[in-house]
């Protein structure tokens, strides 16, 4: 099979190997489309560190082709996407439901402790427990399901609720998904302050009641004039500025949640008295659940979340290095892998 492999920092190579072969409790899925996200971007570069070499890739949906001997839940055949966080079931976070925080945590060509092989290739090994069917949802579509597994998390993780008011600083893909994820939980007023026109349109279409350009006003200012501090604000960047922001504009009660990956050695000064005195919170979301992917998978098969418009561009395994460096110019929004092309 066809398979890009990171053999070095800033080097990704489309080369043949061996069809995996799937264990007793495995699947081995065709790859119909694998997103590429910043994680991907991260790894290509070396600030997300991984044992080399290795397939990255882990946003993907394809096709069962074949199963373990102890396989009974799914068939060879079935369309399904992809959960790559793949938890031990056996450690104190997984017993409690935090799979995310598993103590053996591993990731199908991700981010975590230890990283196997993932679908930047035609075809990807997984644990059966880690499909979930999407049954006739084109693969582009269902392919989105971990991102906005992470969305859904998180959304879980502000504890805002119907009538709740909410900020997003930054509206790329992820931010336009968590946009969507709020407005499916009844959130009202959602602001935005994203300095790109085309995701400041997509922001307002897809739920926003509020869209702020950061290059044209102080976004704590207008946000707080016309909405107010809100119950949670959502800081999708992953900068210590824009997570200031986001604070800023969190009200007495309310969360500010660390959505965005920031630097490992970045800093963030708190008011420990506002703290004490506002209650207000500091929360982070890191990764996705089994619950929250069930969930999302579910959501976008039911079209409650417009995943065509998140489509930039779909593109074969060796266009990958020239979708790493519109990804650094901040062009286009997802970027989709179709192995077979």
């Amino acid at each position: 099979m066809r398979a890009a492999t990171l053999t070095d920092v800033g080097d990704i190579a489309v080369e043949e190997r061996d069809r995996p072969v799937p264990g007793p409790e495995e699947v081995l899925v065709e790859v119909g489309a694998c997103g590429v996200c910043m994680t991907d971007f991260h790894m290509y570069h070396g600030t997300f560190a991984a044992d080399l070499p290795v397939v990255p890739g882990h946003e993907a949906a394809g096709e069962v082709v074949a199963v373990g001997d102890d396989v009974r839940a799914t068939a060879v055949g079935e369309r399904v996407a992809v959960n790559p966080t793949v938890a031990c079931n056996a450690c104190s976070a997984c017993k409690r439901g935090d799979t995310h925080l598993c103590a053996n945590n591993t990731s199908i060509g991700g981010a975590a402790d230890r990283v196997i092989d993932g679908a930047f290739a035609e075809f990807v090994r997984v644990p059966a427990s880690n499909v979930e069917p999407i049954g006739d949802l084109p693969a582009a579509a269902a392919a989105l399901a971990e991102p906005l597994a992470c969305c859904v998390h998180g959304a879980d993780r502000t504890g805002l609720q119907q009538g709740d008011s909410a900020a997003l600083i930054g509206a790329g893909p992820i931010g336009l998904l968590l946009v969507q994820t709020l407005r499916n939980r009844g959130v009202s007023p959602i602001a935005v302050s994203e300095p790109d026109d085309e995701r400041r349109a997509l922001a307002a279409e897809f739920g926003a009641d509020l869209v702020v350009d950061p290059t044209e006003t102080d976004p704590v200012e207008t946000i707080a004039t016309e909405v107010g501090r809100v119950d949670a604000a959502i800081e999708a960047v992953g900068r210590v500025a824009t997570l200031e922001q986001a604070h800023d504009l969190t009200g007495p009660g309310g969360a500010t949640l660390v959505f965005g990956v920031p630097p490992e050695d970045a800093k963030l000064e708190v008011r420990p008295f506002e703290v004490f005195f506002e209650e207000v919170d500091l929360r982070g979301s890191y990764s996705l659940t089994q619950a929250s992917f069930e969930r999302a998978v579910e959501l976008i098969r039911r079209a409650r979340i417009d995943t065509a418009s998140l489509v930039t561009d779909e593109i074969g395994l060796g266009e990958l290095p020239a979708a790493f460096e519109r990804m650094e110019r901040g062009e286009g929004l997802r970027h989709v892998v179709r192995p077979g092309r």
